[in-house]
């Protein structure tokens, strides 16, 4: 049912703009860059540093697949093609995220209870 979700976004993503879709799944420390339209693994890194920072093309969306094995929360630092950034705290326990308009940079955090700001 999850993934049928995301094909079904993926493909209405598809159909009102010309945007590429890079998926990125998370589960514990490991972090996982597919294809989407395969399933295909392309690589697979251990997560050992505070953040992990994902490089984005002006104009591509970002799909940030969690998968923590019980309820954590992750810090999302998303920076902007001005410079700005936004911060967010989201659920991490099988929740599915996609970037905004506008994003080059997205950095996540490793999974906590809570997260002080």
């Amino acid at each position: 049912m999850k993934r049928l979700l995301l094909a079904i976004t993926f493909f209405i993503s598809i159909i009102a703009q010309a945007q590429d879709t890079a998926c990125t799944y998370f589960k514990g420390k490991r972090v996982i860059e597919f294809d989407y339209q395969t399933s295909e693994i392309l690589w697979e890194v251990e997560h050992a540093t505070k953040f992990y920072t994902i490089e984005v093309v002006y104009g591509n969306v970002l799909c940030l697949d969690f998968s923590d094995d019980k309820p954590r929360v992750r810090k999302v630092i998303t920076t902007f093609f001005d410079g700005t950034f936004r911060e967010d705290i989201l659920d991490s326990k099988d929740d599915v995220y996609y970037s905004p308009r506008g994003t080059v940079k997205v950095s996540v955090g490793k999974p906590r209870w809570t997260i002080k700001l």
